[in-house]
């Protein structure tokens, strides 16, 4: 695999494994898995009441209800309603103790990914099975329906209709049957993974679904058609897209500080990405590496939070750089999430969770 930039601590194994968190088990081949049989019993979630958090919390989310949840690598989900933190496992029905994200439902369920995808409503953990008859028709976008990255190794993605959970693969490609000739399994056995494998989904301004995949570059979805930004493009080397914004201006960042694309998508058949500068300094390089996750604030500026440089501020003409440090180290970040209120958290890799406090992040403690 090409290495473009030095700061990447993770291999892409092991990167692919944090972006399935909490996934020990890959299919043994690319087929996605589908669940038999209805969804699971609920679970009555009772939790244990704890008085710290661990410190590799990977996502941080703010429910409409006020609680915060906070995902472990390894050690399970957290609530915290402002007095009481709450760390649910696998004694109160997750499937695993290892987190890959949250969502919220219309109706306020709050839904874990956790070895498959988990919906709690308030008092226990049910988890969603698979629906038999998942296939390529199951290819739809509606505006209510939940995306979750899929399976290691199975090259697809979750949506769930309120109803059924459908697990969807996605169409082959030109690059993936590359990528499969270039690295064949049967010299490299140990490559637990799909080079559509999906770290980052984001939904733009016209209800497009984005997927940021491991190899393959980013993935763009309208309910009809695919559209592909190739990652010699993007030029994130294997840092894969972990992180699809949308500007105040309607352009995309994919997972850079280099370049912003103008995407024109009016021709399924021959999409348009026009590459436009991105963020320079007064010498005119790019002053941060790769971007792990990006939120926007209710002004339009971008704050992206990189892997060991920081979060950084871009209103669009100008860049701010907030450290985030521990014991006077940086530390590497893994996601930023923008709360109720407007305030930015930061979930990281080993050093626990952070918060900005108007003019730095400082280490959140319950």
């Amino acid at each position: 695999m090409r290495r473009q930039h030095a700061w990447i601590a993770l291999s892409l194994i092991g990167a692919l494994s944090a972006c399935a968190a909490g996934q020990d088990k890959s299919p043994p081949d690319e087929s996605p898995p589908k669940a038999e049989g209805n969804d699971q019993k609920p679970t009555v979630a009772k939790g244990e009441v704890v008085t710290e958090l661990d410190q590799a919390i990977w996502h941080v989310f703010q429910a409409r209800n006020g609680d915060y949840w906070f995902g472990s690598h390894d050690r399970g989900a957290y609530r915290y309603d402002g007095k009481t933190l709450v760390l649910f496992t696998t004694k109160d029905g997750l499937p695993s103790v290892g987190i890959g994200g949250f969502q919220e439902d219309k109706a306020g369920n709050i839904y874990v990914t956790s070895d498959g995808v988990s919906k709690f409503d308030g008092h226990a953990f049910t988890t969603l099975a698979v629906a038999v008859d998942s296939a390529a028709t199951d290819w739809k976008l509606r505006p209510d329906d939940l995306w979750f990255p899929g399976p290691q190794n199975a090259g697809a993605v979750y949506r769930y209709d309120g109803e059924a959970l459908h697990l969807l693969a996605f169409p082959k490609t030109k690059a993936g049957d590359e990528h499969y000739v270039q690295v064949p399994r049967s010299q490299y056995p140990n490559a637990k993974y799909s080079p559509y494998d999906v770290y980052t989904i984001f939904k733009d301004s016209k209800g497009n679904v984005w997927f940021g995949s491991a190899i393959l570059g980013a993935c763009r979805y309208d309910g009809k058609s695919f559209a592909w930004l190739p990652e010699e493009e993007l030029r994130n080397g294997s840092f894969g897209t972990r992180s699809i914004i949308e500007d105040k201006d309607g352009k995309f960042w994919f997972c850079s500080a280099s370049h912003r694309y103008a995407v024109d998508l009016s021709e399924p058949a021959a999409p348009s990405f026009k590459r436009e500068e991105g963020i320079r300094d007064a010498t005119n390089e790019v002053p941060f590496g790769g971007i792990m996750s990006s939120v926007m604030d209710g002004s339009g500026a971008l704050w992206m939070a990189t892997y060991g440089q920081g979060v950084w501020r871009y209103d669009g003409k100008s860049a701010t750089h907030y450290p985030v440090q521990d014991d006077g180290k940086d530390i590497n970040l893994f996601s930023i999430h923008k709360d109720n209120q407007g305030v930015m958290w930061l979930g990281t890799q080993t050093a626990g969770v952070y918060r900005f406090n108007g003019t730095s992040f400082e280490k959140f403690r319950p």
